[in-house]
Formats: structure tokens, sequence, C-alpha cells
């Protein structure tokens, strides 16, 4: 019995250990990783240490988890795709007894059996070999391991995942919190609050800053955010002199998720060449991925069917997957900023506003056009696409290197309340906040929302600008402007004296938008059997 058994768990090491066929060839190198360690690393504070955990696995159905995705900071410092790991970078060389080093990784360990089952895994020595760490260990390794991390002036880590369920990943906090005598776990909705009051929050737009921490607060049992003294104290005095207070009582009181994701936003604010190529790849299938919908879309079509056109398009050209659930809205859907039901089973005479972009290789694009199903804008739908569309080409003017970033947002909203305003619908330009309600920009990457510091734009930031105009059923306007949805995205590249659309390819102006509606796609063709 014990030679079957021997037999049996030998083959499946002997499957598993065969690699697999046909893979891409333009992954990320384990150079192009080693540089961000070595980048993070010299930012990092004197006699410092940094840890950072992979993401949990999420539950799907039952004993079924969804298709995972790593933590971007995780891939970014390395290049693993795996869950239940941990990267600790070290500011200086440490000695251990023979051991010297100034990074180590703990990896997920190989499974036979569970690979059969689930895929293979790196283990320890294929993070050794495959992304060129020289000191690799086992998860459960960790516990074990002999390491002070009180003798460091800092400890810089991100907020604890708060679904890391109870295995390997909620062991490896465990161990560490103990190894680090952290008492208290930081919590996420206050960190993530701060870090927006602290990096992107000023006057202007500071009303709707607290209005989403006010709802925030009231759809959460957290209590601990709930009641939270400064953010409380910004609700209570919503000023610029409150806010200014707070922003150095949140920089007094610090945290080591503060000191994490300055370095870690500023490298990944900042795109390099290897980078862009796969962004540009990202973004150039996704324009495709649109204009093959805008030829393929009639008003019989469903929402989903238009969703899996991207979907399969993006596919088509490798992507893995798409960068955001994807928003497929026809009509007052569109009014939903982030509607991802995409299941009405048809979109009629509306306008469809299609906000999808495409994940290749981690990198995500971001594109949104808006177009009549029926192959014309009616004159209402015309007049809100063409101050949508002139509201971004005035943006495009100022976009460049030094910039500030809150400039995007005034340039937007001056434009968008002197066009409602003179349309008739509004009567004063403060009102553009009913149909206007969300920031014009924001920075793209490895996240659809990426990481950055900086409030001026830089060189090779890669940032989105996306107008929108939003008219659902029953505001105080004309019946004849309801249920129109106007949103146009494009993912532009910041160069020192300007810009380059990464994403023109997609079209964008309303006769361009209008004269490939009429054209014909191959997909109006497919006839697939009908159900019973």
């Amino acid at each position: 019995m014990y030679k079957i058994l021997l037999s049996y768990c030998l083959s499946i090491i002997s499957i598993c250990a065969i690699a697999q066929d046909n893979l891409p060839t333009d992954f990320l190198t384990k150079e192009f990783h080693a540089g961000r360690r070595e980048a993070f690393r010299q930012k990092m504070p004197e006699n410092s240490v940094a840890v950072i955990f992979s993401f949990p696995e999420r539950v799907f159905s039952n004993d079924v988890t969804y298709s995972y995705h790593p933590n971007p900071d995780l891939y970014y410092l390395s290049g693993y795709k795996e869950p239940d790991a941990l990267l600790i970078i070290f500011k200086n060389k440490q000695q251990n007894g023979d051991l010297s080093y100034n990074e180590l990784f703990f990896a997920r360990k190989r499974d036979a059996l569970m690979e059969q089952w689930t895929g293979r895994r790196l283990g320890a020595e294929g993070v050794r070999k495959e992304l060129g760490f020289e000191q690799v260990y086992t998860s459960d390794q960790f516990r074990s391991f002999d390491i002070d991390f009180t003798k460091f002036s800092k400890i810089i880590y991100d907020y604890f995942p708060d679904d890391a369920g109870k295995g390997t990943l909620q062991t490896l906090i465990n161990s560490f919190s103990e190894k680090a005598k952290i008492s208290r776990q930081e919590n996420k909705n206050i960190i993530q609050n701060y870090s927006i009051l602290l990096n992107s929050t000023s006057a202007s737009n500071l009303q709707g800053r607290v209005n989403r921490i006010k709802s925030g607060m009231a759809n959460t049992g957290d209590a601990e955010f709930k009641n939270d003294p400064i953010l409380n104290e910004l609700i209570s005095n919503p000023n610029s002199e409150t806010l200014s207070l707070i922003q150095e009582k949140i920089r007094k009181n610090g945290s080591p998720a503060f000191d994490y994701n300055n370095i870690m936003g500023a490298l990944r604010e900042i795109k390099t060449p290897e980078e862009l190529v796969l962004l540009r790849k990202s973004i150039e299938l996704s324009s495709i991925a649109h204009k093959e919908v805008m030829k393929a879309v009639t008003p019989a079509m469903s929402e989903s069917e238009l969703t899996g056109i991207f979907h399969y398009v993006h596919k088509r050209y490798g992507a893995m997957d798409e960068g955001y659930p994807p928003i497929v809205g026809a009509g007052s859907n569109g009014c939903i900023l982030h509607y991802i039901e995409n299941n009405a089973t048809k979109v009629d005479n509306k306008l469809v506003l299609m906000d999808v972009g495409s994940e290749y290789h981690g990198y995500s694009a971001d594109i949104t056009r808006t177009v009549p199903a029926n192959g014309k804008f009616t004159a209402e739908q015309k007049a809100i696409y063409q101050l949508v569309y002139k509201a971004q080409e005035e943006v495009f003017k100022i976009v460049k290197e030094g910039t500030a970033f809150r400039d995007l947002n005034v340039k937007t909203t001056d434009v968008l309340a002197q066009g409602l305003l003179e349309l008739g619908i509004i009567k004063d330009k403060k009102d553009v906040s009913r149909y206007y309600i969300h920031g014009v920009s924001h920075h793209l990457g490895l996240d659809v929302h990426d990481k950055f510091v900086d409030p001026i734009l830089k060189e090779n930031m890669l940032i989105t600008v996306e107008p929108g105009i939003y008219i659902p059923k029953g505001s105080p306007c004309d019946p004849k402007w309801w249920d129109i949805a106007v949103r146009i995205e494009d993912d532009l590249l910041i160069r020192k004296n300007g810009y380059e659309n990464l994403s023109i390819a997609a079209p964008r102006k309303l006769e361009e938008v209008e004269a490939t509606l009429a054209q014909k796609s191959v997909l109006n063709n497919l006839a697939l059997p009908k159900l019973k």
C-alpha cells in the first residue's frame, strides 16, 4: 500500500514539475522587479524595515475562489502572483549567523496534490530561480525565523487585509504582529480617508470629500471609523482652516501605512519604460475593443452581449481580464456611475455608456465612450455630448508637467457649469454638482485608480481625463434631458510640454462615433441556435 501511495505521489509531482508551454514572453523581467525593490529601499528611512503581504484569496462559491488577483505592490516589487506570501525589505544589510541579506521572501509551499487541482506553484525554489531572490523560505517557516523587528527605528507596512480568513495569510500577519509587538491593527477606513485628506483634498473639493466621509460612516458597521475624532472634527467644521489643522494632526500622529504608501505612491506614480510597454498594449487593445463594439451595437442587443464583445476582443489580444468590472449602461443605467449589473435585455434607441478597460499583465486601461445604439444622436443627446467633449478638450489644453491636479477639476467644473447654464438645465453655476458628481481624473497603472502622492503632474505619470454629465429621471430640468448620461474618458501620458493620448484609437469626436456606428461588424453575422 505504501509503495502504491508513493508511486501515486511521485506521479503527481512529475506532472506538476512539467513546465507550462506557450506562455507569453513579454512579462516584466526579474531585473525590473529587483530594480523596483532597490528604488523602494533607497527611499526608506535609515534603520528601517518594510513588510509587504500578499492579498487573500476570496470565496466565489462554497469551496471555489475567485480568479486570484495579486497585491499590486507585491507584484511590482517581486513578480510574485500567488497568495500566502510575505516580502521583507531591509534598508541596511542584515547579519544572522552566516547569513547576510537585505531582503527575505516567504513563499507558499509546493503541494503536489493541490497543484493537480488548482495549478502550479513556484514554491521557494521557483522564487529563487524565476524571480531572482537569494534568501527564500516557505511561509510556514516565518514563525520560527529569527527576526528582531523591535531593533528597527521604523517598521513600514500597509494596513492588513481585513478578509485574510483563518489560513496561512492570517498566520503570517499574526506572527509578524507578535514579532513586531504590534498591539493594534490599523483601521483601513480611517487610514484611507486620512490619506485622501492629506494627498488630494483642498478647499475646492472639501465639501465633496466631507459628503463622502459622511456617506461612508452611514453605511458601515465600523464603530471605530464612525467615531474617529479627527474625521468628525472636519465634518463638524468643513472649512479650509479646519482642513489645515487636521492635516497637521494626521501628519503628527503618523502611521506605518503613511510611510509605506508615500514611498510606494512616489514610485508607482511615475511609469518606467518597461511598464509603459504593457500599458500601451493594454490601452491600445481596449481602444480597438471599443471601436469593434461601436460597429457591432444594435438597439436589439443586451448590455450583457456588448460586455461579452469587449471580453472577447480583450482575450483575443491576450489580456488576462478586465482591469475593473465593466460598466455598460443604457439610458438611465448610464446615470449610475459604477453600474455593473449590465443586465438590460435591450439597449433600445438609447445612449449606451461603456466604461471598459482590459488588464494586460497586471496593467489596466480605463476608457469610456458613450454612443447612441441606433447610430444617431438626438438633438438633446448631441448637446450634452458636445458639452462633455468640450470640457475634455479644454482640460487637454492644460495637461502637462507642472499643472496642479486640482486645476483639471476646476477647469472641467467651469466648462460644464457654463454649458449647463446656457442649455437651461441649471439656473446657477453652483448647481453643476447635481449633474457632474465625480472628479475628472485619476492615476492609472497596476490599479485602475493607481497610487500617487504628488499633487502636481510630472512627466511619465499616466492619468485619465473623464468629464461626465448625468441627468437621471426626475431631475429639476426639462424632461427632454432626462436619462441622458455621457462620459468620455481617455488615458493620457504626461509629457514635459503636453501629453500623449494613448487611447486615441477609440473614436471620440461625435462625427467619428457616428461614422463608426454606421460600419458593419463581422459579429453582426454571427448566428447561434435559439434556446428552447
